[in-house]
């Protein structure tokens, strides 16, 4: 079983500070919690809604679980794996299928592994890669099966994981005991294999890593580069990183989103818990601030809707909340609150347009780790 933490970063240190705080409230183990054992006002924290858009429930996940991973696969289906179970400590190897057309979660093939802060990359024949510690393995949508595959080069926890154009898969920093990694690694679907490529310019964990319109990965923030707001961008043709404009604002566990016009929106850190956004434009190198969010956030998510906005959910500071960035006017506004609040949950893009949101802790009352799923429908 991989380590727990792996190695010292904010993201081990920030997890076990609230597991510690809900005991203390608790002074009972976290349990998984239903909508009947959150009370009423737990449940709707703020303002009303002030942008289009409304959150609808659907089916729980059979496992209660924080810190997975979940993918949309080409038969429109959601796979959710891995992650941390209701007690708070044990790391989960379990997966299961949510059918949006039935609204229903069922099980399917568990992992190999027990695996948390891990990635989970589709790959273009359909398959699911999921990779952390040294190890990996691959899901088969049609056998609902889990079959080991190469080892990775380095031991890493908290990295990023970006695929190619040309059908590869980068594995990029994160950390083990020996501290953050400046290296990086290149996975071959056609033969299994991981070999190493050309290492960033700066150790980092818990950054992001963003495929741009022109091929390249553009890295950015993470623990341990200088200020925490260093980026740089690499060249898969060549297999070399090269420095780019640095972030206004340092930046660890926060998110970056790709947007239709080609930039880049990065929101939220778990530095100095700032709500100011920023954007970067691959054709001059620069970032630029664009706006505030409604709320501070870490441990949130962030999904490029089909209308061009972004919904921004959840997070430690405000984990009810949910807000829109508007590319066209650069502008954040309030959207229906989540119902339980949450954080280091999950959110995915379906094909009918919605948004699945999916596990996760909220921190108002005990620190309960949830089963809890809701659907997101946009505006038109």
């Amino acid at each position: 079983m991989p380590s727990r933490i792996g190695f010292l970063n904010p993201r081990g240190l920030t997890r076990f500070a609230l597991y510690a705080i809900g005991l203390v409230l608790a002074l009972a183990p976290i349990s998984n919690a239903v909508a009947g054992d959150i009370p009423a006002a737990e449940l709707s924290q703020s303002a009303p809604a002030q942008a289009p858009g409304r959150w609808r429930a659907t089916g729980d996940l059979g496992t209660a679980r924080l810190s997975h991973t979940a993918t949309l696969l080409p038969n429109g289906q959601v796979l959710v794996a891995g992650g941390v179970g209701s007690d708070g400590l044990t790391v989960l190897a379990s997966a299961e299928l949510y059918d949006p057309a039935t609204g229903v979660w069922t099980a399917t093939g568990s992992m190999h592994a027990q695996r948390e802060s891990h990635t989970a990359t589709l790959l273009p024949n359909g398959q699911v890669l999921v990779a952390n510690g040294l190890s990996a393995e691959l899901y088969d949508p049609a056998s609902g099966v889990w079959a080991a595959t190469g080892r990775m080069t380095t031991s890493r926890s908290g990295h990023t994981a970006t695929l190619l154009p040309n059908g590869q898969v980068l594995v990029a920093g994160g950390g083990n005991v020996n501290g953050t990694l400046t290296s990086a690694e290149l996975y071959d679907p056609a033969t299994g294999v991981w070999t190493a490529t050309g290492s960033m310019n700066f150790g980092r964990a818990d950054h992001t890593a963003t495929l741009l319109p022109n091929g390249q990965v553009l890295v950015a923030g993470g623990f341990d580069n200088p200020g925490n707001a260093t980026a740089e961008l690499y060249d898969p043709a060549t297999g070399v990183w090269t420095e780019t404009g640095s972030l206004n604002t340092g930046r660890i566990e926060h998110t970056a989103t790709l947007l239709q016009n080609g930039q880049v929106l990065v929101v939220g850190d778990g530095i100095g818990i700032n709500a100011f956004a920023e954007l970067y434009d691959p054709g001059t190198g620069v970032w630029t601030e664009t706006g505030s969010m409604v709320a501070t956030r870490v441990n949130h998510t962030a999904t490029l809707l089909p209308n061009g906005q972004v919904l921004v959910t959840g997070g430690n500071d405000d984990p009810g909340s949910a807000e829109l960035y508007d590319p066209a006017t650069r502008t954040w506004t309030r959207t229906n609150n989540l119902s339980p609040s949450r954080a280091r949950h999950t959110a995915t893009l379906l094909a009918s347009g919605n948004v699945l949101v999916s596990g996760g802790q909220t921190f108002f009352r005990y620190g309960y780790i949830f089963a809890r799923s809701q659907l997101y429908k946009s505006a038109p």
